[in-house]
């Protein structure tokens, strides 16, 4: 594994008295806020909440201008609610077959506040296997110049990648058939050492989560084929709900088979942890779910690099249980995201 490197943009001295303060006061440049004394989260009516995380919040995404629109109309009460997703880092997922403009949307606004910008790249050939997220690059040099630009783009911003998600667990599920198998593997495996060209860019291959290849041991050869020696890790729950407690043991499974890779792990959406029960689309835009552990680089656990919201939370998985097409914003879900969380 490539060494890892610190999130962090800055250096501080943490003496004693700034640990208590730092724990008594959420501060922004506008406003503090003291923590609720049962939860200790922010009380929202006292200001908005910090990003204390060296990851980049993005002032113009759809819930910031859904926070606007709906101040604007006199929901004061849902725009505050709406507010524990829009001052919250979120990743970016570049879309369509120039990834250029919104890379660099993002990096110049990172850079601009000396922050990580957390990206996805999610174009691989034969995505999803013809489900809800059915799409991606046409072909395998459509795929490398998708890749190439992304990569260009980001230049000497730092950066968070994470790779493809749902690439590595669908050969092993068998979702993408084995004709398929060999060129994904060459295209991710390109992939990270293309990204890794770029001088402050990590790189996480994704590796699903434990509801879904339930025995870590089969992600280990279908991993390494992708090229994750040459990564700064993998990434787990993308887009899932499990929770950090179960994704992180099955992360250090994982990471054990893989000579102590690091990982990432997705907390957008696992609040409330699944649905209840084994349904099958359990998955898609569920009902009752939570925002989870705010993004953070200050983990706990020496493997875990990052808790992050890769999924955009309100962003729809999918037209199921009345959602529009998946990636789409729907304000209704991250309404009830936000409501539900503490």
């Amino acid at each position: 594994m490539s060494g890892r490197r610190s999130f962090r943009t800055h250096t501080s001295i943490r003496t004693p008295a700034s640990i208590a303060l730092a724990g008594a006061l959420i501060c922004t440049a506008a406003a503090c806020s003291a923590p609720d004394a049962e939860t200790g989260t922010p009380d929202r009516s006292q200001g908005p909440a910090a990003n204390t995380s060296p990851f980049w919040v993005d002032p113009d995404s759809s819930a910031a201008r859904q926070v606007k629109e709906w101040t604007s109309q006199g929901r004061t009460d849902d725009a505050n609610q709406l507010k524990k997703i829009s001052e919250r880092p979120i990743a970016n997922w570049p879309a369509g077959d120039n990834p250029v403009p919104d890379v660099q949307r993002v990096t110049s606004g990172a850079a601009k506040e000396g922050r990580t910008v957390v990206l996805v790249a999610y174009n691989i050939p034969h995505r999803d296997c013809g489900q809800h997220s059915a799409g991606g690059a046409a072909d395998g040099g459509a795929y490398r110049g998708w890749l190439d630009a992304f990569a260009t783009a980001i230049g000497n911003a730092p950066a968070t990648v994470v790779l493809e998600p749902d690439a590595v667990p669908h050969i092993v599920d068998g979702c993408t058939p084995g004709v398929h198998h060999g060129e994904r593997s060459e295209l991710l495996t390109q992939a990270v050492e293309r990204l890794k060209k770029q001088p402050k860019t990590q790189v996480y291959v994704d590796a699903g989560n434990p509801a879904w290849i339930t025995d870590p041991g089969k992600l280990v050869d279908p991993l390494k084929r992708a090229g994750i020696a040459k990564a700064d890790g993998f990434s787990l729950n993308v887009s899932n709900f499990q929770r950090d407690e179960a994704v992180t043991a099955y992360g250090k499974q994982l990471s054990a088979l893989l000579g102590g890779a690091h990982f990432v792990v997705d907390s957008s959406r696992n609040g409330e942890g699944p649905l209840p029960g084994a349904r099958a689309d359990a998955w898609c835009n569920p009902t009752g779910r939570a925002l989870g552990k705010p993004p953070t680089d200050r983990t706990g656990e020496p493997l875990l690099d990052a808790y992050l919201w890769v999924k955009r939370p309100g962003d729809s998985d999918g037209e199921c249980r009345g959602g529009p097409a998946a990636g789409t914003w729907w304000p209704d879900y991250a309404l009830g995201l936000a409501r539900k969380s503490r």
